[in-house]
């Protein structure tokens, strides 16, 4: 045989395994999902984002026709489970359910940044936004903005506030309120908002920036009084309860989110099913009216939309999270 027709059989083999490797990938991507998903919570059970992801995941499960289970990996607020996903293979089933923590904060506060926000995720869809709420033990000695900002200012350093880590959306909510209030108030951080919370209910911690659908059953029940939410407007579940900025702390104004990522270079064909399936759970009426009830305002989007969010938030807030001195080991 001539050297010619080696090198022409060899181009043959190469071009005809190319051609069933993309074939095999294409066939993958058609028959997704063939097995479990795993949604990575980067959070400890009971937060927002937990109950978030277990709401939709579940209506995901049953569009998807395989189960979505949710793994919750806390740590560095957010850092551990995020970093796991960026880690994974781009195959669909490793997601995560990122939020305001995961994707412009930490890159601000990270001592050693083990992810780009950006260019380690793909996009898929922009679930909800949620107001954070000021909740206080029953026991604490005020119920509005301004009886808070009084006794704080009277006993500088006496009290203390929860949050679900260092450099959350709910530690600047904290930082936030003291800034803008001129008081003191010592910051106790928990490896998630589910153990924050429950030492604010048993009165170890008096005070909390919580997200609004963590704290909403113990609100409703009176093991927690709400204080204030944090958004500019007042949220119709609890029309009871006033804005921050409104009842004594103008200019006052936080929030979270929470949305679907892949691992970066996500095929498109998969991108495009679990986007399908995620924004058709978000118009499940049984979904709407659970989200809706821990005052978790739904969004549904694009890819892109999603992708032009995270650039968006990680502009606005990383002056203010570099600002509060915040830095996570």
């Amino acid at each position: 045989m001539t050297e010619n027709h080696l090198l022409d059989r060899r181009a043959f083999l190469i071009g005809a395994g190319a051609a069933s490797l993309a074939g095999t990938q294409a066939q993958a991507q058609a028959a997704y999902p063939s097995r479990p998903i795993t949604l990575v919570v980067p959070f400890a059970a009971g937060g927002s984002t937990d109950i978030v992801a277990r709401l939709v995941g579940q209506k995901m499960s049953e569009l998807l026709g395989q189960n979505v289970v949710i793994e919750n990996r806390a740590g560095a607020g957010g850092n551990v489970g995020s970093t796991a996903v960026a880690r994974a293979a781009p195959d669909g089933y490793t997601l995560l359910l990122g939020t305001i923590s995961t994707h412009a904060l930490n890159p601000a506060i990270l001592k050693t940044v083990t992810f780009d926000a950006v260019k380690d995720f793909t996009p898929i869809s922009l679930l909800a936004i949620v107001p954070n709420v000021m909740v206080v033990n029953p026991n604490f000695p005020a119920k509005t903005v301004k009886e808070v900002l009084q006794v704080l200012k009277d006993n500088p350093g006496k009290y203390s506030y929860a949050s679900s880590g260092v450099g959350t959306p709910l530690h600047l909510s904290g930082e936030l309120f003291k800034s803008l209030g001129g008081v003191q108030m010592n910051h106790v951080p928990y490896r998630g908002a589910g153990p924050a919370l429950n030492d604010v209910v048993s009165g170890a911690v008096p005070i909390m920036f919580d997200n609004l659908p963590s704290s909403a059953g113990v609100i409703r029940n009176g093991q927690l009084r709400a204080i204030g939410v944090t958004t500019k407007e007042g949220v119709a579940s609890f029309p009871d309860v006033p804005t921050i900025a409104e009842s004594g702390l103008p200019g006052y104004e936080t929030y979270t989110w929470n949305a679907l990522f892949g691992p970066a270079n996500l095929p498109r064909p998969i991108v495009e099913k679990i986007n399908q399936a995620a924004n058709q759970a978000l118009r499940d009426e049984k979904v709407k009216k659970k989200l809706n009830d821990v005052s978790a305002d739904i969004v549904g989007s694009t890819p892109e939309q999603l992708g032009e969010h995270v650039k968006t938030e990680l502009a606005k807030w990383a002056p203010i999270a570099k600002a509060s001195g915040a830095v996570v080991e």
